[in-house]
């Protein structure tokens, strides 16, 4: 019976033992974690009194479980009581600091602990704010604190004690379950991270991804209401309206190779079909009324081009390169609007002249608007449409104006009407020269001082000042067996030294019989006695030679300025070149990741006098109004879209678009 009773006395004791010493084992394993981790631990109690170090709580370890283990053999009968005074103490040596309190104070404090937690069970409130009546003053270092266990996995090393153990002789599951850990040092406001590299703005990431449809916004600007240099109305009186889009498609056959300026595309988007499939949804899109394409590959054009805008309702012409070339440009309008007048395709290789030695090509139509019938007995002007790719290399600006010079004069021989004026002239494509250049100024300004420029500032592409050796363009820039005048005209008529067609008669002949060739023994003559042995001899009186005039050949004689070149089109480009609301320059194309201007719609209209740049209209409206046209992007943008090409421009230009609007005039 007495033995029975001895072991019902410490079987309790022993469970509470074997608690706390796994209390005291997980509180010194959280301290670990907790000084080499920096996560900060939340919870409802306020922060205890700061624990021992390691070392101490070895020693208090070890004197605990001599000090218990001898309590439980010596006090095995006095019942329940033993229970308490072992928790107290138990409690008083995990909570223990010698440098700050003393024993009294410790037990004092565990026995406040204890009864606040066994409150805390009866009430069923797992965590009491008890400890937060008397806050305690801060201190420094790590502080031992109670927090609430988490369910997550990076509390799933903890050990928990159950809080019934410390009320009731059985183990019993409690929601309040306390983990210990050491309270975190309080952290520092977050700074934002130093950017390692001096001198580099840190590009902060968008927030979300856009897609490319709104990177690649392109605003309408509408021009139909604003009034011109003059004060007019754009819109006042009947018009015929129209749109043109010139579009470099970038052929498959030089995208292959170059395929260096293509690295930074994906392969996927280099495809002939993806990128046919996005042009097409373009021309759907946009659907102009006249679509001036450059850089159109014979194959793709006949197989896949030319029958889908046919079915969109096109008709093309084409005119591939000359030589071995596999693209050339293109000219599509739609019958329904206009009707085509005469075509004429225009090579600029020349055999035998080194300066047009190149096989670049043209396209010029004159195109005759439709009228709807509902307007009446009224006409339309006729409207030419010139459409080019001029020669790339930046080096060769000579070869650059002589081709724009044959084109010129091509377009002022289809252009020009019965009275000696033109009818409204649009000239468009890749004429691989930027805005300002040389180039650039004479078609805007209609005239060019040339002698002596380095041939490659003509375009403006790029700088070579600094190369030793530099082509200057001389003075006349082609020769006259070009049939072009300085002025971009073909000459019409050859002034011959003589008016009148020679008539050789029979006394005419007669007069070569004794000059001085037909006296000269031929070389090689076979010497024949009686036939070829004797000399004629000239009689007295007759002429030893014939007048030259009657046996040259007619010569080509026109007017020729030194060093200048003209034209009398009036052209003016459709952009101003430059984005007043980014304060950037416009972009078509962007070759090594380099945005640039290569492409332009030219439109005859005046020039202003006193234009200033950041103005849309630098020009006095004529017989063609420009009524809007499709805004351009900067270079900024285009980099945000990874540049061209990409998954929605498929070609390494932008399409340009403007919309027109023609006088209609009565009988």
């Amino acid at each position: 019976m007495i033995a029975s009773c001895l072991c019902c006395l410490l079987l309790p004791a022993a469970r509470l033992f074997r608690a706390l010493s796994d209390v005291f084992f997980t509180c010194r394993k959280n301290a670990l974690l907790a000084k080499s981790s920096s996560t900060k631990v939340e919870g409802d109690f306020a922060m205890a009194p700061r624990g021992p170090d390691q070392e101490e709580c070895e020693g208090l370890l070890q004197q605990w479980r001599e000090e218990g283990l001898s309590q439980v053999l010596s006090t095995s009968s006095e019942g329940p009581l033993v229970d308490k005074g072992l928790a107290q103490s138990s409690l008083a040596l995990l909570m223990d600091n010698p440098g700050e309190q003393d024993a009294a104070s410790e037990d004092k404090w565990s026995s406040r602990q204890l009864s606040d937690l066994r409150a805390a069970e009866n009430l069923e409130e797992p965590f009491p704010e008890v400890l937060g009546e008397e806050p305690l003053p801060e201190v420094e270092g790590p502080m031992w604190a109670a927090v609430p266990m988490q369910t997550g996995p990076q509390y799933a090393d903890c050990a928990v004690l159950p809080m019934g153990a410390l009320a009731a002789e059985q183990w019993e599951e409690d929601p309040a379950v306390v983990a210990w850990s050491i309270a975190p040092e309080p952290m520092p406001q977050e700074e934002a991270p130093i950017w390692p590299f001096d001198g580099l703005g840190q590009l902060q990431p968008p927030p979300m991804e856009i897609p490319y449809h709104e990177i690649l916004w392109r605003e309408w600007e509408d021009f139909s209401t604003q009034p011109d240099a003059q004060g007019l109305e754009a819109g006042d009186g009947p018009q015929f309206q129209f749109t043109l889009m010139s579009y470099n498609i970038l052929a498959q056959d030089l995208m292959q190779q170059s395929s260096e300026l293509y690295l930074h595309c994906h392969p996927d988007i280099l495809n002939w079909n993806y990128r046919f499939a996005n042009l097409m949804q373009e021309f759907q899109h946009w659907d102009p009324d006249i679509l001036c394409l450059q850089e159109v590959q014979e194959d793709h054009y006949w197989e896949q081009l030319e029958p889908s805008l046919r079915m969109m309702g096109f008709t093309c012409f084409y005119k591939r390169r000359t030589g071995c070339k596999t693209d050339g440009c293109a000219v599509c309008y739609k019958p329904t609007r206009f009707r085509l007048l005469c075509a004429r395709p225009v090579e600029y290789f020349r055999p035998g002249l080194e300066l047009l030695n190149r096989d670049n090509v043209g396209l010029v139509l004159l195109l005759q608007p439709l009228v709807p019938e509902g307007l009446g007995q009224v006409s339309v002007a006729p409207l030419c449409v010139a459409n080019t790719h001029v020669l790339y290399n930046p080096r060769r600006g000579d070869v650059k104006l002589a081709q724009m010079a044959i084109l010129l004069a091509e377009v002022d021989k289809v252009a020009r009407l019965s009275d000696g004026s033109h009818c409204p002239i649009i000239l468009c494509g890749d004429l691989n020269s930027v805005p300002d250049s040389p180039l650039y100024n004479f078609i805007r300004d209609g005239e060019l001082q040339y002698h002596g420029m380095p041939a490659w500032k003509v375009s403006g592409q790029e700088d070579f000042s600094h190369q030793l050796y530099q082509r200057k363009l001389q003075a006349p820039l082609w020769p006259s067996s070009l049939g072009i005048t300085d002025c971009c005209q073909y000459f019409t008529s050859c002034h011959l030294k003589r008016a009148e067609r020679v008539k050789y008669s029979r006394d005419f002949l007669l007069r070569f019989r004794f000059c001085d060739i037909a006296c000269k023994r031929p070389v090689g003559l076979v010497l024949m006695e009686g036939v070829t042995d004797t000399k004629p001899e000239r009689p007295a009186g007759w002429a030893q030679s014939v007048l030259e005039e009657d046996t040259l050949e007619p010569e080509l004689v026109f007017p020729r300025t030194v060093g200048t070149i003209q034209h009398c089109l009036h052209l003016t480009s459709v952009y101003t070149h430059f984005l007043p609301q980014h304060g950037r320059p416009e972009v078509t194309t962007m070759p090594l990741g380099l945005g640039t201007t290569v492409d332009y719609i030219f439109f005859s209209a005046e020039s202003c006098e006193n234009g200033n740049r950041t103005d849309c209209r630098l020009y006095q409206d004529g017989t063609l109004k420009l009524l809007g046209r499709l805004s351009l992007l900067s270079e900024e943008i285009l980099w945000a879209a990874n540049g061209l090409p990409n998954p929605f421009c498929s070609s390494d230009h932008l399409c340009l678009l403007a919309s027109f609007g023609m006088e209609v005039t009565a009988p």
